[in-house]
């Protein structure tokens, strides 16, 4: 990309007064989405935040900066972001090798690559990702955070361990040696009221009811359970402290993968909107700009790397939400709410946290599409086991590393599948028997159907390798519908292998694509040289006829000639 070109394409991706045509036919129901959308929020904020290792504060912070920028300046009308459990899974390892400052840099250095992938207009390359690799690792992920919450749902203090997994396990040996059951009891009730609730009156906010309920029963009964403890009361000044030149190149794989997956949640969670609602479709690359946005400013007030939340957007469309009017009231709403209530919300029990993420994990899990791609074709099912293995045993971005690889591999062996080398009958018309007879011995026709690249071309070499008893062997390439260099390689070996058995090689329909591809390599110059390389198999058939007459290996008679005149001047597209 030309750098001058990078003023005009970040002006393209700038909001415009078009952007808030919705908002003015029905602001009434935005601002009521929006109030929805924050009440729900809430909860998740707070325990996305502690569980990251920022804490409560953070995820305030990150859901309500994060929320309003990426609600002026994304790509959707009707996504909600701000801090997530996928984001979280990533955050944690941070968090252990260079603590919170890291975090933050990590996050800033994420937003600028956000922003470089919208210039580049990369966002149409989500639409390529396999969607087993995308519920495997959202099962993953799922699993990953219940294992993240056992050391607050049981009352204990978390332990060192590299992976979450480790922690969880360390976390249930504290607890069986000295049992305290208020923390577990509460994280129950708390997920059973959320999953029980969702199926009864799915439009009450029971995540937020019973948080309320827990926090004020422990208040009452005064149970001896962690709480987030005293908020600050506003959003805190903005600061550049964290910046650490020196750990950019360390941090850079994590900047890398952070902004990954915040591009990759962010687009698939447009895509979800979008299909939830009528008339509606996302701008890919805006959205990555906003995103970018969003996680230039979070880290400059505490906040984490934030992304778009399926969960709060999908609330948000069945509120009835039509613009970013929705996204940008629960923004300021949640803002409200740290000012005027942060010592309440500081009483909040992290064991009631818990709860709200254990319910929202299984929530996450749609067991019904992971049974049907399980089911649907063998390669996706080990797709999906994969991804959902690698992201629970060792991490999310080499779970959809190796998931893409597979899937990818598991894509070029069933196109390579498709593809085929047929040997094709020559229109032989009125000819005798005897000629029949050597037309059918010294002239055979292949056919190649499909693409011919590396996947495929060891097996066409095989192929033409076991061609016996002929003089000529003619290669159809009109049907050709891929042709990479490694095709092209084989496909010259192929050639050299036949002419050292003394057999004539000739060529027919090479596109002129395919054929630059061949020119570029040096493939098949001595038939071009010799004039072995038609534009059609009419014209090809009748030049190894004449071979073969010259060689007395065909007899000359008068149907032969009118064969051969008809077939120098016929060239069909059908026939190619």
């Amino acid at each position: 990309m030309n750098l001058r070109e990078v003023p005009r394409r970040f002006a393209d991706l700038l909001p415009g007064r078009s952007d808030w045509t919705a908002a003015r036919r029905s602001p009434g129901r935005d601002l009521v989405a929006g109030l929805i959308v924050a009440v729900v929020a809430l909860p998740l904020a707070l325990a996305f935040g502690v569980s990251s290792g920022l804490g409560a504060q953070a995820g305030l912070v990150t859901a309500i900066v994060a929320g309003a920028l990426a609600a002026v300046f994304g790509g959707s009308n009707l996504q909600v972001s701000g801090p997530t459990g996928a984001m979280t899974v990533v955050l944690v390892p941070i968090v252990h090798a260079y603590g919170s400052g890291g975090v933050l840099m990590v996050g800033l250095m994420a937003g600028l690559v956000l922003l470089a992938l919208a210039a580049l207009r990369a966002g149409r390359f989500a639409q390529f990702l396999p969607t087993s690799v995308v519920e495997g690792f959202t099962a993953g992920i799922a699993v990953v955070i219940a294992l993240q919450q056992v050391p607050a749902a049981l009352g204990v203090t978390a332990g060192d361990g590299e992976k979450v997994w480790q922690v969880a396990a360390g976390a249930v040996a504290r607890f069986a040696a000295h049992p305290t059951w208020a923390a577990p009891l509460m994280a129950l009730a708390v997920a059973a009221s959320m999953l029980a609730g969702a199926r009864l009156r799915p439009g009450v906010p029971f995540s937020l009811l019973g948080v309320a309920v827990a926090t004020l029963g422990a208040q009452v009964f005064s149970l001896d359970v962690a709480r987030i403890g005293a908020l600050p009361a506003g959003l805190p000044a903005p600061s550049l402290g964290f910046l650490d030149p020196g750990m950019v190149g360390p941090l850079l794989p994590s900047a890398l993968a952070v902004a990954a997956l915040a591009a990759l949640e962010s687009l698939l969670c447009a895509t979800v909107a979008d299909g939830m609602s009528v008339g509606e479709r996302h701008d890919p690359d805006r959205e990555l700009f906003g995103q970018g946005i969003a996680n230039l400013a979070a880290p400059l007030l505490g906040g984490v790397p934030a992304t778009a939340a399926i969960a709060r957007t999908a609330v948000n469309v069945r509120a009835g939400a039509r613009s970013r009017l929705a996204a940008l009231t629960h923004a300021a709403v949640l803002a409200g709410i740290v000012l005027a209530a942060g010592s309440l919300v500081g009483r909040i029990p992290l064991a009631a946290l818990a709860g709200v993420l254990l319910a929202t994990t299984v929530r996450m899990v749609e067991v019904g599409s992971l049974r049907a791609l399980a089911r649907a074709t063998r390669g996706d099912a080990v797709v999906l086991v994969l991804t959902f293995s690698v992201t629970v045993v060792f991490d999310l971005i080499t779970a959809v590393a190796v998931g893409l690889a597979l899937a990818v591999v598991l894509a070029l062996r069933a196109v390579a599948r498709t593809s085929r080398l047929d040997q094709v009958p020559l229109d032989a018309g009125d000819h005798s028997a005897e000629e029949q007879r050597l037309l059918s011995e010294h002239i055979v026709a292949y056919r190649f159907d499909g693409p011919l690249f590396f996947a495929a071309a060891h097996r066409f070499l095989l192929e033409l390798s076991e061609v016996a008893d002929v003089r000529v062997v003619i290669l159809r390439m009109s049907r050709i519908t891929a042709l990479d260099a490694t095709g092209a390689q084989i496909l010259g070996d192929a050639i050299a292998r036949m002419e050292r058995r003394g057999i004539t090689v000739l060529i027919s329909g090479v596109k002129p694509g395919h054929g630059q591809v061949l020119a570029a390599l040096g493939i098949a110059d001595h038939l071009y040289r010799d004039g072995l390389v038609f534009p059609d198999t009419p014209s090809a058939i009748a030049h190894a006829r004449g071979l073969l007459h010259h060689h007395g290996l065909l007899p000359a008679t008068e149907e032969t000639d009118r064969v051969r005149t008809a077939g120098q001047v016929q060239s069909t597209a059908g026939q190619r």
